[in-house]
């Protein structure tokens, strides 16, 4: 079979690879529909390694996904071969204290999909993921907006993690695709005065069109004294969606003692610092966000009722023999581009 291949630094190619089989009897073997291309596979597309996570060439990147059904294991019971699915790229062991704490997103001997080490990723024609990490979806479901289920699944958990938003005033910190989900989840919430920061205009746009009550340019505004003209008392949290130190800087000047910062986005560096004496004065509570910890299923309904508004996030399409122009767009940038997606369908 054929797969998109990270196989150098900035290098894309598409390689024949060996087609995976069924191994267990709780298997399912899924034929790739749509692949979006993530934060972090722009990591190791641009520099082969998030932290100690190091690529070793070449690798199939990848994790956001939708697929049908090609062949299940002789115990599965809860899809069949032709429904269309989505997936949680985490396989967890489900017996480690973490997974027994309900914390399966931190399971100690998981792995997850495109990740260097674990797992090769579903930029490919065929993956096969235990049951367990399938999730079929309504035949009316959109398989090309049923991608964004991963990152809006991230965003529900980051704002469980935030707990009653209602009426809060909230920092967003980029508006890439996470951003952007972040910022739909506090709408549904009521959240109150939504601020939103953001590099690129047509991005910037995108979220004031989205319900966002201030955008701003950090690369052109004092974001800090701009919003605190607005909010003089703070803001009672901030997602920080773009791993940038100096955005990680604005959010704890920007909190309210009591303040709460989610980090959501992801360094290229592996140490970012903090102003210690301002973050011990305001008593800020830190939180990082890690993948979106059994959220899937209640992403999927979200997809379904909001359609038409999250298709929107989805700004270019790609085939399959033009993955090296979709990665070399999103990683610059260019063109407007928030959600770019390849189909994986090989004729």
């Amino acid at each position: 079979m054929r797969a998109v291949v990270l196989s150098g630094p900035g290098e894309i190619s598409i390689q024949e690879v060996p087609k995976p089989s069924l191994q267990g009897a709780t298997d399912v073997m899924l034929k790739m529909q749509y692949v979006g291309i993530c934060g972090s596979d722009l990591h190791y597309y641009k520099t082969g390694r998030i932290g100690d996570q190091v690529i070793a060439y070449p690798w199939i990147t990848g994790h956001e996904g939708s697929a049908t059904v090609a062949s299940v294991g002789s115990q599965v019971s809860r899809v069949k071969p032709g429904d269309p699915v989505v997936f949680d790229p985490l396989i967890a062991c489900g017996s480690c204290p973490q997974c027994r704490m309900g914390r399966r997103h931190t399971c100690i001997n998981g792995r997850f999909l495109g990740c260097p080490g674990q797992v090769q990723g579903c930029m490919t024609e065929y993956i096969v993921l235990p049951e367990a990490c399938c999730y079929t979806l309504d035949k009316q479901t959109d398989l090309r907006s049923a991608v964004l289920t991963e990152p809006l699944s991230i965003a529900l958990y980051a704002a469980g993690m935030m707990g009653n938003s209602s009426s809060q005033d909230i920092g967003i910190l980029g508006a890439g695709p996470l951003g952007l989900c972040v910022l739909s989840v506090l709408q549904a919430a009521q959240a109150g005065s939504i601020f939103v920061t953001e590099m690129v205009d047509e991005r910037r746009e995108t979220a004031a069109s989205r319900g966002a009550g201030w955008t701003g340019n950090p690369d052109t505004a004092d974001i800090v004294r701009d919003i605190l003209n607005i909010k003089p008392e703070g803001l009672d949290a901030v997602f920080e969606c773009c791993g940038d130190q100096e955005a990680l800087d604005q959010a704890i000047a920007l909190l309210k003692p009591g303040g709460m910062l989610l980090i959501i986005g992801i360094p290229e560096s592996d140490l970012i610092f903090f102003d210690i004496s301002l973050l011990r004065r305001k008593e800020i509570s830190i939180h990082n966000v890690r993948r979106q910890n059994e959220c899937v299923d209640t992403a999927i309904p979200w997809i379904l009722a909001n359609k038409d508004n999250l298709s929107q996030l989805i700004t270019h399409r790609f085939p399959r023999d033009k993955a090296a122009d979709a990665f070399a767009l999103a990683a610059d940038y260019r063109d407007g581009v928030v959600k770019a997606v390849i189909e994986m369908a090989f004729f």
